[in-house]
This record gives structure tokens, C-alpha cells and sequence, in this order.
């Protein structure tokens, strides 16, 4: 699978998890909100990285390999709507983390439904437009130039913690695929040296809410 799918891969697991976590939540459990708030702005940060560096970075190579300009437009009309709902959502994690109480924890899950789907809608929507021209052309020039540029998006903590965030996953699937698309010695530097901060702090978060996740 391209890259581009395992990050949307990434993104469902922690809709799930959210999802799984906000239903359990034990009113006044400050430490189990305050902890879902850490993860929260690692998701934000990560999915907001995703889809600004498609405008930037992604458009133009999917416009080189034949993806149409319509086509296009539909997933920035998308964008736009997920980009909203994750502001929704932001808002109530942040009056979770304050409050630690069950009614809001009810109020994050239901804007957290909303925003998986939103988010999952246009996944599936890009996925079925992209997927295979991807796939067809990934010694292509423009996506050579597309991975080459994500690469340089980010300096060492910002890919670090990506990396580290790609391999929190239970599925030997996924994890394997992400090491045909980056070296190991890469993952091994990036996601074990400057990945630390998310292992230390947001991993854990999400112990036993894996289950049935995609």
C-alpha cells in the first residue's frame, strides 16, 4: 500500500481509540483526561500535517499522474469540512482535560463521532481515487520528488515523533509496510532517538483500546 494509506491507516486507529477511550472515561479522573489531551495534540498536530502538506506537496504530484483537477478540488471542499470538525473536537478535549468530567467526556465523543465521519469519508474518498495511480506510479518523477519532499518538511523531532506515532500499531501489516517505504537505520534513528517523547507520553495512553481496531 502507498504511504499516503498507511498514514490514513494511522489516523482511523486513533479515531478508534479516542472513540474507546471517551466512552470509558471515568468522571473526575483528572489524570486519564490530562492524558487524553497529550495524545489529542499529537493527533491534531499529525493530522493537520497530513492534509496542509498534501495541499502543498501532494496536489501537484496526483495532478502529474493524472488524477484530475476536480477531483482535487472535491478532496480541499473535504479537507475544509474535516478541518472544522477537528477544531470542534479540539475545543471539547480541551474543556475535557479542564473539567475531567463524565458530561464532557460524553460531549468529546460525540464530536469526535462527528469528526471520524467527516474524516473517514474523505479517506475512503481519496483511497479510491489515488490508491492505484500510486501504486501504478511510484517510480513516477513527481512522487519520487512528492516522498523526497515530505522527507524535508520536517526537521529530526517533528519526523521522529511521525515515525514513532506510525509504529504505535498492533498490526504486523501496517508495520511491515512502513518499512517498505522507509529505511529501517531511518526509523530505527529518527522514530528510536527522537520518537521517545511520544513513547514516553502518548503510547500509553492508549494500553487495551486496541481491540477491533482497522
Amino acid at each position: 500500500m502507498s504511504m499516503n494509506k498507511l498514514i490514513h491507516r494511522a489516523v482511523r486507529r486513533d479515531l478508534h481509540r479516542f472513540r474507546s477511550a471517551l466512552a470509558a472515561f471515568v468522571d473526575g479522573d483528572r489524570d486519564r483526561a490530562a492524558a487524553l489531551h497529550r495524545a489529542w495534540e499529537n493527533f491534531e498536530a499529525q493530522l493537520t500535517e497530513h492534509h496542509q502538506g498534501e495541499h502543498e506537496i501532494a496536489w501537484p504530484a496526483l495532478t502529474a499522474i493524472g488524477v484530475t483537477g476536480p477531483t482535487i478540488d472535491s478532496f480541499d471542499a473535504e479537507h475544509d469540512a474535516m478541518a472544522a470538525d477537528l477544531a470542534l473536537a479540539g475545543d471539547v478535549m480541551r474543556q475535557l482535560r479542564d473539567s475531567a468530567s463524565r458530561s464532557d467526556a460524553d460531549a468529546a465523543g460525540v464530536a469526535m463521532a462527528r469528526l471520524e465521519g467527516t474524516t473517514v469519508t474523505h479517506l475512503d474518498h481519496e483511497e479510491q481515487e489515488t490508491e492505484a495511480p500510486l501504486v501504478q506510479h511510484q517510480s513516477h518523477p513527481a512522487v519520487k520528488d512528492m516522498g523526497r519532499r515530505f522527507s524535508r518538511r520536517s526537521g529530526p523531532a517533528t519526523a521522529g515523533t511521525f515515525f514513532a506515532w506510525m509504529q504505535d500499531t498492533p498490526s504486523s501489516t501496517d508495520s511491515a509496510a512502513l518499512r517498505e517505504h522507509v529505511p529501517g537505520p531511518v526509523l530505527t534513528v529518527l522514530g528510536g532517538l527522537f520518537g521517545r517523547r511520544y513513547r514516553r507520553e502518548v503510547a500509553p495512553v492508549w494500553a487495551g483500546t486496541d481491540a477491533g481496531s482497522a
